[in-house]
């Protein structure tokens, strides 16, 4: 029916080329992001640590306890 449906060796050879470089490149991606930040610059051990939460409170310690807190 179709007598030179065959893939060429050159095509064989780009598409394994492509398919090796696009591996390389996601597994390159993946561990980059996987990498955890150095910390040793002037600029990351001059800053303050952070709080933990903008979302929790701390009360101070001479406060009562709360009524409803208990129901």
């Amino acid at each position: 029916m179709y007598p030179n449906n065959a893939l060429s060796a050159w095509q064989l050879a780009i598409m394994a080329v492509v398919v090796v470089a696009s591996l390389a490149a996601w597994l390159t991606l993946v561990l980059l992001a996987d990498r955890q930040p150095r910390g040793t610059s002037a600029a990351v051990n001059a800053r303050p640590p952070e709080e933990e939460s903008a979302a929790v409170t701390h009360l101070p310690h001479s406060a009562p306890p709360s009524d409803k807190a208990a129901a």
